[in-house]
This record gives C-alpha cells, structure tokens and sequence, in this order.
C-alpha cells in the first residue's frame, strides 16, 4: 500500500460534491420482473477462503518479497506456476526501473488472461511485491527492516488466486485480466524524504505506459490492497470515486446485496496514491481501490501497516471471502 495523496483531495472533494448532487437529482428506474429475475438466476461461484488463505500464507512463507532478492524470485516463480494451472494463458512482463535512491530494480507484472479473445473485458489486480521497510514500526531499529507484507500485498494476491482458480472451474462469460504488480512498495521511507515524484506503484506504471497487449483495454479495474485484516472497513477512497465513481457505487451495492453491507461503507474518506491512480492516469481504465480503512489509527490503514508484525497473523479468512465474494459477484453479474 502507497500513500494518502493530499494533492488531490480538494479536486476530488468537489468532482465527489458534484457527483453526489447528480445522484440525488437522478430518479431510479424501476427493476422489472425480468431483470429481477436475471439477476437471482447469475451463477455465482463460492469464494473459498480456505484456498485464499494457503495463497496468502504460501506467498509469506517465501520471505519478505522485495526486488532484486531470491525471495522475490522464488515467489514469483511459484506465482506463474500457480497461475498457469487454472490458465493457458499467463506471461511475465519483465522490466526495470529506477527507485527513488537510483538503485536500478527489476520487477515483473505477472498476468493471466481469461477469454482473450473477449472485447469486453474486466482488470482486476493487486500488487505482490512487499516493502523492504517497516518504517512505520512503532520502534525505529526495525525501520530498515524489510516486512512479510502479508496484508499489504499477499492478501489482494491470494483472493485473486482463488478468484483464478474458481474460473478456471466455471469460466465466465466476460473477459478477464488478473495482473499481479510488482515494485508497488518501494518508495521513499518515512525517514528518507526526496523530491522525486510517483517513486511509488512502479510496476503498475510501467504497464499503464507498456500494456501487455498493444491498444489493451477493459471496461474497468478492481484494485485490491490489504484485503485480508481482521473487522475490515472499505470506504469510498476519494481517487475510486474522481476517476470512477460509477464503478464504485455498482461494487458496493453489490457488496450490499450479498450481505456485506456492515464492511463496505458509502463513507467518503481520503484520496490515496496507489496502482489504481496511475491505471487511470496513464491507461485511462476506470479503475477502483478496494482498501482497508481503520479510523482508529493515524495513518487510516489498518494496525500494522508497514510495521514487521504485517505476517500471517494479521490475516482473517472471512474478510478474504467477503472480498472476494463480492468481486467474483461482481465479474458474474456482468454476463
């Protein structure tokens, strides 16, 4: 997970003020017994979180996932080889890029393809690299200290894994694209300020500029980050609502129905800068971030965010499965 991003919350607060205005002036239309009865009649697959939680636990196991390391590479070795069980369609988009402190990193965007051949297509991804910091750790001798990232990163991965597996089982009609980012979490420590800009989210910046099909494009992006913490809340982040406010309210409503309304807030809270803002940016796919929100703590994130105790302790399986319920609800109900 990157950063709140204070730059653009007062665009954002009216682009948030006009499109609540326009909500309120807009009469729904009526759902007929027809689309009733579409709806109750879509196929949904059941999310296992079991399945989620051993992708989850599996990735942390590797060690801490930081670039230019062998935990890195064996984990992504063992992501590929995952993946390419549940499709035949999955490639490794190598790259390098420049940190924030000039080291050169080489990263890879792993993604797998469902229905390629499809127009009509979804992005859903996550980052699953982990931050070579824990600079946010209440005790500064471990700021150095890289971190197992098994909210910040593993989590999004694991549901999106078993999101995979379940299509491999019953494909959906749409086409899908799950890409994993790489060298999300190596920007600037908290100790280390430098006047480079968007020294985050650098995988997902290099596919928004270099997509792994030429021309690529989809109908809109889920972005999930720290989906796997214990009592989740996930609002209305306010760089989701700028770029793709429509997207937002149709996966929260969704979220609503399936009984997860208690988790998914219609709470407006801060802009952040993470993959989805640059998908927007640069590649120009309404893209939404679904992230964990915890008013209780300063950052807004949740507890052990970018500390070393973000392990496998952190991770609750029911929050695995009401997220990734909801985003294969989402996917399915789009036949």
């Amino acid at each position: 997970m990157c950063k709140i991003n204070n730059i653009l919350i007062i665009c954002i607060i009216s682009a948030f003020i006009t499109f609540s205005c326009s909500e309120n002036k807009t009469k729904k239309k009526p759902v007929t017994s027809k689309q009733a009865k579409q709806e109750i009649e879509v196929k949904v697959p059941n999310f296992n979180a079991d399945s989620a939680y051993k992708y989850v636990e599996k990735q942390v196991e590797f060690g801490p996932r930081v670039p230019n390391t062998l935990a890195h590479q064996k984990c992504a070795e063992y992501l590929v080889s995952k993946l390419k069980t549940f499709s035949s369609n999955v490639e490794v988009q190598k790259f390098k890029v420049k940190a924030y402190n000039d080291e050169i990193l080489n990263g890879k965007n792993i993604i797998a393809s469902f229905n390629p051949e499809t127009k009509n297509r979804i992005l859903l991804c996550a980052h699953w690299d982990s931050r070579p910091y824990a600079d946010h750790d209440p005790d500064k001798n471990n700021h150095n200290t890289p971190i197992d990232g098994a909210n910040d990163g593993a989590s999004g991965v694991g549901v999106l894994i078993e999101i995979a597996r379940q299509f491999s089982i019953d494909p959906p009609l749409i086409g899908v694209d799950i890409i994993l980012f790489d060298v999300e979490d190596y920007g600037e420590p908290q100790d280390f300020i430098t006047d480079k800009e968007d020294n985050w989210c650098l995988g997902s910046q290099y596919w928004s500029r270099n997509p792994h099909k030429p021309y690529y494009s989809a109908n809109y992006g889920i972005l999930l980050d720290m989906v796997g913490g214990y009592d989740p809340t996930f609002t209305l982040e306010m760089t989701s609502m700028y770029y793709a406010p429509d997207i937002m309210k149709k996966v929260w409503e969704i979220a609503h129905n399936i009984g997860y309304k208690d988790y998914f807030l219609f709470e407006q809270t801060g802009a952040l800068i993470d993959d989805h803002l640059y998908i927007n940016q640069i590649i120009k796919i309404p893209t939404i971030d679904i992230v964990q929100y915890d008013p209780n703590t300063n950052s807004h994130f949740f507890e052990h965010w970018h500390t070393i105790n973000d392990n496998i302790e952190c991770i609750d399986k029911e929050t695995l499965k009401i997220v990734g319920q909801t985003v294969l609800t989402v996917v399915y109900r789009e036949e």
